[in-house]
């Protein structure tokens, strides 16, 4: 397939978001960031939002001494506002968002 990069040692394609842009909420640790990982390592860019701003900044300081590209920001998906300013800064950033992966679980919400 044209554009994809086969790995013949572990047997599995890479390279399937080369080029696209990810926001990733909840990506400071867990599921999220191991998504935000293995999205950089696929080839997108990645931004990192999460209510943690300081383990997203560290989760894309480990994705760019890798040689990806991401940044962290704060992210409070309870907020209305602040779920704009994460789609705006990465929208600002890249132009658009092609890869939007929701992986903040709230709770007890009024």
């Amino acid at each position: 397939m044209k554009g994809i990069r086969h790995d013949s040692q572990r047997g599995q394609h890479m390279g399937r978001v080369q080029g696209k842009v990810a926001l990733v909420t909840g990506g400071a640790s867990g599921i999220g960031l191991s998504s935000a990982i293995l999205l950089a390592k696929e080839g997108a860019k990645v931004v990192i939002a999460d209510f943690n701003v300081d383990g997203a900044k560290e989760a894309a300081e480990q994705i760019r001494s890798q040689g990806g590209e991401a940044s962290g920001i704060f992210l409070d998906a309870s907020q209305e506002d602040s779920i704009r300013e994460a789609v705006e800064y990465t929208a600002k950033q890249y132009d658009t968002i092609t890869v939007l992966f929701n992986n903040v679980g709230l709770s007890n919400l009024k």
